[in-house]
């Protein structure tokens, strides 16, 4: 299974080792998912990622891009070719909506919801990290 994850789960992960974002990020690679990731959202994920509200205690801009580089090394790279935009109010969900589509994800995993309506007609649900952590408990 494909999925996109939103910015919000990297920056929920960065915030706490106790939550589902953590859990889903420190298990990637995984054998029943992969991340999609295209190269605007990267550039999202650094630009968000190392501003000093969102580095944990005692790292450095130069390690969460470290961190990135790995993580974009476990994702599958996807290259788009078609737009959406715009389709949802924020043009950086339209960003992660777009790789969802042409990456054929079934799910975005997002902390955003509100954010992530009405992709029934793409085919794609939008979930929070612990309702995919369930969901990934039953499965095979």
């Amino acid at each position: 299974m494909r999925v996109a994850f939103g910015t919000s789960v990297l920056v929920a992960a960065a915030k706490s080792r106790l939550g589902a974002s953590f859990a889903l990020v420190q298990s990637l690679p995984n054998p029943k998912f992969e991340v999609a990731l295209s190269v605007s959202l990267y550039t999202e994920w650094q630009a968000v990622l190392t501003r000093p509200e969102h580095l944990p205690p005692g790292r450095t801009a130069d390690q969460a891009l470290a961190f990135l580089r790995y993580l974009a090394g476990q994702c599958h790279l996807q290259d788009i070719f078609y737009l959406w935009r715009p389709y949802l109010r924020d043009p950086d969900d339209d960003m992660v909506l777009e790789l969802a589509v042409a990456a054929r994800c079934s799910h975005i995993v997002t902390h955003n919801l509100r954010d992530f309506r009405d992709l029934e007609s793409f085919g794609i649900l939008a979930i929070t990290p612990k309702d995919f952590i369930h969901l990934l408990q039953t499965l095979p």
